[in-house]
């Protein structure tokens, strides 16, 4: 790795995360609900990830959607879920003694691994509602766990319709199940170097791969360095995995407590990340079930690079 290169570190998974520490937790409304029940546990967890290094925090906005909260609820409360959600990150980004900059995270509006459920008139009327609350509060938005350019389409025309400049960063998530290293592939069954030209196409200052097996990261890596030198486009490349088993194709992510690997451990998940790096990645974090302790594994790897 160039120790010219800046890199990115995230934060890892909330939802977990809070389970770990005992915060209200719950099917179906995941992590949404130590917002709408304990929101200091969401504070607190932010500060667990920056205390470990983290330079970026997301949003506990992933699970304020009407799959996880219910139509009734999102009706009512979903802007100002969205925006408490915002508010907590920023006062734990203030608070930080080295900076931290704060994504607002845009989640699979119709159901995660879904991408045969996605539906663009929902999630036009979701992503306003969630842009809407997280706005004041946010420094990039991060599109994550996409399983379909669709998704990315709808979230651009979202952004534009709210006049919003901050940076996109698209991340996808990959085929796990049976993957095909020599044709990578998101959930949807495009190829990803398709998805990253769609992504880039529509303007993301970042790509990244995110809620998947390590194992299928490298070869998403290196079909997106293609697909980027073909477009002669300088986007930087990020990976922030789970540590869950893999994923069937009819699969909802969140739709049960996933047991993790524990060969992920934080520090198998850094050895992980230390590839990545070296393969020319620039943000690398988690995903669900890497805690702060692996984030901090993580930071040290990095650490020793610089």
């Amino acid at each position: 790795m160039s120790t010219a290169r800046e890199v990115i570190l995230l934060d890892g998974g909330m939802g977990h995360e809070l389970a770990r520490i005992g915060a209200p937790f719950r099917q179906p409304e995941w992590s949404a609900l130590a917002l709408m029940e304990a929101p200091q546990s969401v504070r607190s967890v932010h500060d667990h990830f920056i205390a470990a290094g983290a330079q970026v925090i997301t949003t506990n906005s992933y699970a304020v959607v009407p799959f996880h909260v219910g139509e009734a609820v999102f009706a009512v409360e979903g802007r100002q879920l969205a925006a408490l959600a915002g508010q907590l990150a920023r006062d734990a980004a203030t608070a930080a003694s080295h900076p931290v900059r704060v994504a607002g995270s845009l989640p699979p509006t119709c159901g995660s691994y879904r991408a045969d459920l996605f539906d663009r008139k929902q999630a036009d009327r979701i992503l306003a509602c969630l842009i809407g609350g997280l706005a004041p509060f946010v420094d990039v938005w991060l599109a994550e766990t996409q399983s379909t350019t669709a998704e990315i389409v709808a979230v651009r025309a979202a952004l534009n319709a709210q006049r919003q400049t901050q940076p996109l960063w698209v991340s996808y998530t990959l085929q796990d199940e049976q993957p095909d290293p020599a044709h990578p592939r998101i959930r949807s069954g495009e190829a990803v170097a398709e998805a990253v030209r769609v992504a880039v196409e529509l303007g993301a200052a970042a790509v990244l791969f995110n809620c998947s097996q390590p194992e299928v990261m490298s070869a998403a890596v290196k079909a997106a360095q293609t697909m980027l030198a073909n477009l002669q486009a300088s986007v930087p490349l990020g990976v922030y995995a789970n540590a869950f088993p893999p994923q069937s194709v009819d699969a909802e992510a969140n739709g049960a407590l996933d047991e993790l690997r524990p060969d992920l451990d934080p520090p198998g998940y850094a050895r992980w990340a230390q590839r990545w790096l070296d393969e020319g990645v620039s943000i690398v974090g988690g995903c669900c079930g890497i805690g702060p302790d692996h984030i901090a594994c993580v930071h040290d790897v990095i650490e020793r690079h610089r």
